[in-house]
């Protein structure tokens, strides 16, 4: 059997991956509300809002130390069997949260799901190394990014409702089991990567392997990348490191916060979170995508990655400083809120795809799960 445009499957599979990833993430701060909201985590286990800031900054550490751990596991044991261990890890750590009793509890399966969650975005960059030619990776980033704001856009009516139904306990329950059922579909289909798989066609597997680098070409499963030390011994390596010290923080500022910001400016009730909180990752779902075919264009034009990357980064840039002035001057009412922080997080993603792709510009397979670290 030979499937046409597999490589399209296998990251429409990251990108599934991805939206559970931000569907599991997203739950804690949409149920959270506080004590004046009926049947919420905050009520329910007598937390405050600095118990959530202290959760969310755990789940933080510990996520930054599943991107350097599980990117060395990928490196090791590949993308296939590295997603099955970091999906399953994170599914079951979510199924957990239902069993929380206090502080304690919350912030040990927090931690946990915050490690595991971490896999996604070495896995991915490293799958996007494998499987796309260079022109193509930038929109293929673009796509899995998309995951995440799909996610968040699918998180606040979908968690809402649950919660609305069943409680946020059951809520946890159920959306802690998609992560383990997406492993059935991932083990069937991507049974190997592109030079081996037995349902590629010849034609896609010369396309991809012709139009990847010649490090990408050399890269074979027992080829061993550079090291995070010879990586940070590259001028581009420091420019990508401090590009995303400085554009992350604005979208964890509205993923952790924004939920709790409706709940206690505007006095919204889970319901209302649910019916609001979705409208700025629309905003980010399509700037993933309007960046990757942007930059893609001008490098199909211009013959010059260097140039699309850029001038792309430099576009999402002046949205975002835009929408971030407007937020603090214009920002007054919940519809005013959310249709300005849309913008913001449309330039968010227009850059951060972009700026995520620059490490398979310059290295192979191998080495790109460092740059998750």
């Amino acid at each position: 059997m030979k499937i046409k445009g597999l490589r399209w499957v296998i990251i429409g599979l990251i990108f599934l991956a991805t939206v559970i990833n931000y569907i599991d993430r997203s739950a804690l701060s949409i149920m959270w509300g506080n004590e004046n909201v009926e049947g919420s985590i905050a009520q329910s286990l007598d937390l405050t809002k600095d118990d959530y800031g202290n959760i969310l900054n755990i789940f933080m550490v510990f996520y930054a130390l599943g991107q350097l751990f599980t990117g060395k596991i990928f490196d090791k044991v590949g993308t296939r069997i590295g997603y099955v261990l970091s999906i399953g890890i994170w599914g079951l750590s979510s199924f957990l949260h239902s069993t929380v009793r206090g502080f304690l509890s919350i912030s040990i399966f927090r931690s946990l799901l915050g490690f595991s969650e971490a896999g996604n975005w070495p896995g991915a960059v490293k799958s996007n190394a494998e499987w796309f030619p260079i022109k193509e990776r930038a929109i293929a980033q673009g796509l899995f990014n998309a995951g995440a704001s799909i996610g968040s856009v699918i998180a606040p009516i979908f968690i809402a409702t649950l919660f609305v139904a069943y409680g946020w306990r059951t809520t946890f329950m159920v959306v802690g089991s998609f992560g383990i059922l997406w492993i059935i579909p991932w083990l069937l289909i991507n049974k190997a990567g592109p030079k081996k798989h037995p349902w590629m066609t010849d034609e896609e597997r010369d396309y991809i392997l012709k139009g990847q680098s010649e490090a990408d070409q050399k890269d074979t499963s027992d080829s061993k990348g550079k090291s995070l030390r010879e990586i940070l011994s590259f001028r581009e390596s420091w420019a990508i490191v401090i590009g995303r010290f400085f554009l992350e923080p604005i979208w964890w500022l509205f993923v952790g916060w924004m939920p709790i910001y409706l709940f206690d400016v505007y006095g919204f009730d889970v319901k209302q979170v649910g019916m609001f909180a979705w409208v700025p990752y629309v905003g980010a779902a399509l700037g993933s995508i309007a960046g990757g075919w942007v930059s893609g264009r001008i490098i199909s034009k211009s013959n010059s990655i260097n140039k699309g990357r850029k001038v792309t980064i430099l576009i999402g840039g002046i949205i975002m400083f835009l929408g971030l002035v407007a937020t603090v001057l214009f920002g007054n009412t919940p519809i005013v809120f959310v249709s300005i922080v849309f913008f913001v997080l449309f330039g968010f993603q227009f850059s951060i795809g972009n700026v995520q792709t620059l490490p398979s510009d310059f290295f192979s397979g191998k080495s790109v799960v460092h740059w998750q670290d």
